[in-house]
């Protein structure tokens, strides 16, 4: 009789025990799928809360790690950028294996891209050397782990773009403080800043020009022999360069006169305008 009642009793705590854990599964379940209609309805804050919900209240759950992973994107669309980085560091930290870290790795970058361009704005900025391009160099950064760690990644392609982008932006971003510099009589400033542009910006459309920049510098200097031996290496590389007139003179003056660029110059990367 006891031996019965102890079995019955067993029993019941059984099914007790998987009736909770079919409830979880199910109150787990419903928080995703909320989570994934709010994304996919581009409710992006009300994603992120339900996206935290879920892995507070299923750390260990079915979802948890997707949830981590989702959460970034739901950061990176709701414009918090920041938010955006940390979770995908944690979610890197915590699952270097994952199938799909390289998703993270994407959206690191991607995150720090799309705040970096209010650069923009600043580019109007009446100094240059006061621009920040942080986070146009974190996004460069972030997507060069991306390729060196996963090159045939299906977002590497896209990474490879926005590097080139961003290259570009960096190199106009040092080169118009080589021109500022120039402006206010900062000569060996301007020189040094048009040197490293060319040092590290190969292939990027402002090495031309900071060779210019590096010339105009090193004639202000009366430093004659290095602004001849880099004006040659500028007619060599670059002979229709418009620093160099058609008798294969330098321009005077021409890093001030490039200063004087409009908005459409300023956006496009020297490109237009």
């Amino acid at each position: 009789m006891r031996s019965s009642l102890f079995t019955l009793i067993s029993l019941v705590a059984l099914v007790g025990c998987v009736k909770d854990d079919t409830n979880q599964e199910s109150t787990e379940m419903t928080y995703y799928r909320a989570a994934q209609a709010d994304l996919r309805s581009g409710r992006y804050n009300d994603a992120v809360e339900k996206l935290q919900l879920l892995e507070s209240r299923f750390p260990f759950g079915r979802y948890a790690e997707q949830a981590q992973l989702e959460i970034i994107f739901a950061y990176y669309r709701s414009a918090q950028p920041e938010s955006a980085r940390s979770a995908a560091d944690r979610f890197i930290r915590l699952h270097p294996q994952h199938p799909n870290v390289d998703y993270a790795y994407y959206l690191r970058g991607i995150a720090s891209f799309e705040e970096d361009q209010g650069i923009f704005s600043s580019l109007l900025s009446t100094d240059p050397t006061k621009r920040d391009p942080g986070a146009a160099r974190e996004s460069f950064n972030d997507f060069s782990i991306l390729l060196q760690k996963f090159p045939e990644s299906q977002y590497s392609p896209d990474a490879r773009k926005k590097m080139k982008y961003l290259k570009n932006l960096l190199a106009e971003s040092e080169l118009d403080s080589a021109r500022y510099y120039i402006r206010r009589g900062a000569y060996i400033a301007a020189a040094n800043r048009g040197r490293y542009v060319f040092e590290n910006f190969q292939g990027t459309t402002a090495v031309p020009d900071a060779l210019a920049t590096m010339v105009e510098a090193y004639r202000l200097l009366g430093l004659a022999d290095l602004a001849d031996q880099t004006k040659e290496v500028l007619i060599r590389n670059f002979p229709n360069h418009r620093a160099i007139d058609s008798d294969g003179k330098f321009v005077d003056s021409w890093a001030i006169k490039r200063s004087g660029r409009s908005l459409l110059n300023i956006l496009s990367l020297g490109l237009w305008g």
